[in-house]
């Protein structure tokens, strides 16, 4: 059992205009959940035309967790930041949550505090064949993520990967 390395279409990647507008929201947002008290978790950003939605996602070392006050609370303050700077032109839906039991991932950081888990995830561009991934999380190595399929382990770089989420095992 080899580590796989997906090079596919890796060194031509370059981030897209919707990755800087992903930069420049979290540049805005992540000081004002901070500023509350929380933990920004991460923010996805869907354009929909009328049905676009801004979600963000927060998170707390409290015992208690998240709860409908604190996503209000943070609601209200984000509201606030978007209207003055206006970063999203047209109408969207401003959704704040906490990133749940299937959360999401989306920094190494947080790949490694999930090491063991089992993960979903879906590459930018196929590899192998295939764009979707579900394994166990056995490493990170520099800007790549270890993940064990099927008794193979891919060695996949986080500029690659979609979207990525933990499978709840109960």
């Amino acid at each position: 059992m080899g580590l796989v390395p997906v090079f596919c279409f890796y060194a031509f990647y370059r981030r897209s205009h919707l990755s800087t507008k992903f930069a420049q929201l979290e540049e805005l947002i992540r000081p004002v959940v901070e500023g509350l008290g929380f933990e920004f978790w991460g923010l996805e950003y869907l354009s929909l035309g009328k049905d676009s939605v801004l979600r963000v996602f927060i998170e707390t070392d409290a015992e208690k967790g998240i709860d409908v006050e604190d996503c209000a609370a943070v609601s209200r303050q984000v509201s606030a930041i978007m209207d003055v700077e206006d970063p999203i032109s047209g109408e969207y839906n401003l959704e704040v949550s906490s990133p749940g039991l299937d959360r999401p991932l989306f920094e190494l950081s947080q790949y490694q505090r999930f090491m063991g888990s089992v993960v979903s995830l879906r590459l930018r561009v196929p590899f192998d064949g295939r764009r979707k991934f579900k394994g166990q999380l056995t490493g990170i190595e520099g800007d790549e993520v270890v993940l064990l399929v099927d008794n193979e382990e891919y060695l996949l770089p986080i500029e690659l990967i979609e979207k990525a989420n933990i499978v709840p095992q109960f």
